[in-house]
């Protein structure tokens, strides 16, 4: 019997996790607000009374796409904001993680962008209490810094809200970077010619820029005064 049971409550992930995939796939071109549900349904293969075994609606949908986006990186925020190595690690640390998350889920990180200020009230929300919790665990590793560990609450929660927001737009300034290196890609692949490759340059520039704008932040809560 616990057999079946397991075979049944896997089989019921995998079907639900088709729906995630095929939502994510439909919605490079459109809004979550526009999305629906036979729509997704149609792309699974199965019957649309299917997606209520899964999700109350396609806004439910949408909150689990946030968390599927963003719940990755919380076990991630603590090692790489920590002090550990100095600021300019800390900063070159963020920026990385920023990049291979971006380059690993690029329609994660497109639908974020789109849906952070988008007409699904819900998933605004959802999102909205992602990046407060990673502002809230920034705030712990900021308490933990010589530099920081003195401050009042809110003050560092001031300071982790500065880098979380940073942090969102280097997110897509990559983003912007490997749309152009794709666009370009596919340029090439149509007209068949040869072109000189900007995308190692346009990561470089944004990495530069990213990095340059933290020590900015990094540097004025050094000299920062209540």
């Amino acid at each position: 019997m616990s057999h079946t049971v397991g075979v049944r409550q896997a089989q019921k992930q995998k079907t639900r996790q088709a729906f995630l995939d095929a939502a994510l796939e439909l919605l490079e071109e459109q809004s979550l607000s526009s999305l629906g549900l036979r729509e997704v349904a149609r792309v699974v293969g199965v019957a649309p009374t299917a997606f209520y075994r899964h999700f109350h609606s396609t806004a439910d949908l949408g909150v689990a796409l946030v968390d599927e986006a963003l719940g990755s990186l919380h076990p991630m925020v603590g090692p790489t904001v920590s002090a550990a190595g100095g600021s300019d690690e800390r900063i070159a640390r963020a920026v990385q993680l920023i990049e291979h998350h971006v380059r690993a889920h690029p329609a994660h990180i497109r639908f974020i962008a789109r849906e952070r200020h988008g007409g699904v009230q819900s998933v605004r929300t959802a999102i909205r209490d992602q990046l407060a919790l990673f502002a809230a665990e920034v705030r712990t590793e900021l308490a933990k810094d010589p530099e920081t560990a003195d401050w009042d609450d809110d003050d560092l929660l001031m300071l982790a809200h500065l880098y979380v927001d940073q942090m969102i737009a280097t997110a897509s300034l990559f983003l912007e970077g490997l749309e152009a290196q794709e666009a370009q890609e596919a340029q090439e692949a149509q007209e068949a010619q040869e072109e000189p490759d900007a995308s190692e340059a346009e990561r470089e520039r944004v990495t530069q820029v990213a990095v340059r704008r933290l020590r900015l932040i990094s540097l004025g809560c050094r000299h920062w005064r209540d």
